[in-house]
């Protein structure tokens, strides 16, 4: 039986606006990352979308994120956590290395990029094998990165675009497999509902 998975980014934070490495440490949304969640509450409601079962990140930012998104409960899961960048946590984005990391935050008591990967399916794939119907997992950016990226290596193709606040990614589930529908920014969920208010 079919099934979609709508895997979407928190809103912007204060360390994303201060460039601040942010995985398993946490920082508040910001009045911008609040309005960011709004709007994608009411693409999904223009595009009238429902969602039978709704997940987030045990992080504060992503469970903020839900919580203006969604109104029904939710389940908070550890495997939707960020990517873990141990002793990086809370740093300066320009200490990051070149893409790919690799395992250069394994040597600092981080998460490995493959090890991290892995995780993001394993996460999914648990999710959409105890859920029936349309479901909303609330994430973070290197998390729906690393997940669209194993679904894109696996078809032979490669996509490392960066990926905004609040962007979601359509995937359908079917059969043990993903297959991605789409991507909507939060740009693109600002121009639906302009043109659905006309």
């Amino acid at each position: 039986m079919m099934k979609i998975l709508y895997l979407m980014r928190h809103g912007e934070t204060v360390f994303n606006v201060r460039k601040k490495k942010q995985g398993w440490c946490d920082s508040p949304l910001t009045e911008n990352g609040i309005y960011q969640a709004k709007v994608a509450s009411e693409y999904f409601k223009k595009m009238n979308i429902s969602f039978d079962h709704v997940f987030s990140s045990t992080s504060e930012r992503a469970c903020d994120t839900c919580e203006l998104v969604a109104s029904l409960p939710y389940m908070r899961t550890k495997g939707l956590k960020e990517w873990n960048f141990g002793l990086f946590e809370g740093e300066s984005e320009e200490l990051n290395p070149p893409l790919p990391y690799g395992d250069f935050f394994v040597t600092y008591g981080g998460e490995g990029e493959e090890e991290f990967r892995n995780r993001t399916v394993k996460a999914c794939k648990e999710i959409m094998e105890q859920c029936e119907g349309v479901v909303l997992a609330v994430s973070h950016g290197a998390f729906c990165a690393q997940f669209r990226l194993d679904y894109l290596l696996k078809n032979n193709s490669e996509h490392r675009n960066r990926i905004g606040n609040c962007c979601i990614f359509k995937y359908k589930y079917e059969n043990g497999e993903f297959t991605l529908l789409g991507e909507i920014s939060h740009e693109e969920q600002i121009k639906t509902i302009q043109t659905n208010l006309l």
